[in-house]
């Protein structure tokens, strides 16, 4: 299985999202990434990618970086 961590994560565009956890598909058992919206979108505030799409490189302007960077998060103390 696809492992992804919960936490913080930037998209390769910019916006901000939290990663609550990895859920199954209920029939292909394909694993899904649920995250959040960090920012106000009218279409709604959660979302599931196909976890293989979450973690993938994708090449801008030549460049390959990844679709979702996990960001460090300032510690709570």
């Amino acid at each position: 299985m696809i492992e992804v961590e919960t936490g913080l994560y930037e998209h390769y565009k910019g916006m901000r999202y939290r990663v609550h956890g990895v859920s199954r598909h209920s029939e292909t058992l394909e694993p899904l990434v649920v995250y959040e919206t960090l920012y106000e979108n009218p279409l709604g505030r959660l979302w599931v990618r196909p976890a293989a799409m979450f973690k993938e490189m994708v090449t801008i302007e030549g460049v390959a970086k990844p679709r979702f960077k996990k960001l460090t998060e300032p510690s709570s103390t």
